[in-house]
């Protein structure tokens, strides 16, 4: 690889930046000043910028506890991304695995692995998505089996996925899909009269939000979390 590139991949450098460092002297492979450009990097060289190792930063998976206010897009729109709670080296290079509303907290996906988050967001997967909800109206036993069987939803041809409803309590649920339609948990509640008034995403497949990561808080994935998306 060109030592611009690998330095390009290894920091915030553009390929302009990383080039002004070389003609400054920052930059050394083993111990000797370098400054060509395009000095061709292999497995021996010890490359160090401003004394600093570098070391190409490899495929990155973040798990994020989401708060209230934030959104699930790469860039700041209407409220700010979640992207900004992130204090890693080129955030530009992240993108989310599917999206919460602006006012849904919990668990949230972030990757460099373009192949690794369509397992999560594609619906041939069937990646199960488990929700903590409280509703404006008491919730009814009998919707266990009408979640179970599926919903017809506003503006949808066919039924929903087979959902999992666990009531909780008169106005508390947990709730397990398998999809992602857009504002889905609210739209399944809504087709049954009633409304969510708080939601909480608690796991993603077998992926489970931490109970002791804070709301805006976030940890680089375990490779066993890693693999457990297939």
């Amino acid at each position: 690889m060109r030592l611009d590139k690998f330095i390009c991949e290894s920091t915030s450098h553009s390929r302009v930046s990383a080039k002004k460092a070389l003609h400054r002297g920052d930059v050394t492979c083993n111990g000797e000043v370098v400054k060509n450009s395009g000095f061709k990097v292999t497995d021996e060289h010890e490359i160090r910028l401003n004394g600093e190792v570098l070391t190409i930063i490899g495929p990155r998976f973040i798990m994020l506890n989401k708060p209230v206010g934030t959104i699930c897009s790469t860039i700041d729109e209407e409220y700010p991304s979640v992207i900004g709670l992130l204090d890693v080296i080129r955030p530009e290079d992240l993108h989310i695995a599917g999206r919460l509303d602006a006012d849904t907290t919990g668990l949230v996906l972030i990757t460099t692995d373009g192949q690794w988050s369509h397992k999560i967001t594609s619906p041939k997967k069937e990646c199960g998505k488990r929700y903590l909800l409280e509703t404006a109206d008491p919730l009814s036993d009998d919707l266990v089996q009408q979640f179970a069987d599926g919903l017809q939803l506003n503006n949808e041809d066919g039924l929903t996925k087979p959902a999992e409803l666990e009531i909780l309590g008169s106005n508390q649920a947990r709730l397990t899909i398998t999809e992602g339609k857009y504002h889905q948990v609210k739209r399944m509640l809504a087709a049954v009269g009633n409304k969510v008034t708080k939601l909480h995403r608690e796991s993603v497949g077998a992926i489970e939000l931490d109970a002791d990561l804070e709301l805006g808080e976030w940890r680089y994935l375990t490779d066993a979390e890693i693999k457990s998306v297939k």
